[in-house]
């Protein structure tokens, strides 16, 4: 593995933590593949674990990835009580698997809801990612967030 596509590969995930910070659901979209089976999932080690398929947000195509993006602006939008989030994320681990690259990264999401400004722990947990990688440019073909916990102190709106 060089040092183009792990910089490649970390660019993505700065890519992926800006735009969920910034609510910016286009620029998470670009984050993915064009490829018809780009996925999204988040789940929790327990149901990994134990090989439950539960998950709290499934968008098992790039259709659902534009629905997800159409919900959170359009649908969704002012009928619930907004937070901001932070994601801080750190990759430990990057294997070639034939044209495809396989990262796990550990993550922490804190969030602050508009109302009462106290920030506090959203999420943590790890992505398992494949990732392709064509030139210095790297996207999606699936990210897969798994939670410690199994129970959050908030609801979900946007994508870990």
């Amino acid at each position: 593995m060089t040092a183009d596509i792990l910089g490649a590969i970390d660019e993505l995930q700065l890519r992926y933590a800006a735009a969920l910070d910034e609510k910016d659901m286009a620029a998470w979209l670009a984050t993915f593949s064009q490829t018809p089976t780009a996925s999204y999932i988040c789940t929790s080690l327990e149901a990994e674990t134990s090989g439950q398929l539960l998950a709290m947000m499934l968008d098992d195509c790039h259709a659902r990835l534009e629905d997800r993006v159409t919900f959170v602006t359009k649908v969704w939008a002012g009928t619930f009580q907004d937070y901001q989030t932070r994601h801080i994320v750190q990759r430990v681990k990057a294997m070639a698997e034939g044209s495809l690259i396989s990262v796990r990264s550990n993550f922490i999401a804190s969030y602050t809801p508009e109302e009462t400004g106290q920030s506090g722990i959203l999420a943590s947990g790890y992505y398992d990612d494949l990732v392709e990688v064509t030139g210095n440019t790297a996207r999606f073909l699936s990210k897969k967030a798994v939670m410690d916990a199994s129970v959050l102190p908030h609801y979900l709106v946007y994508p870990l």
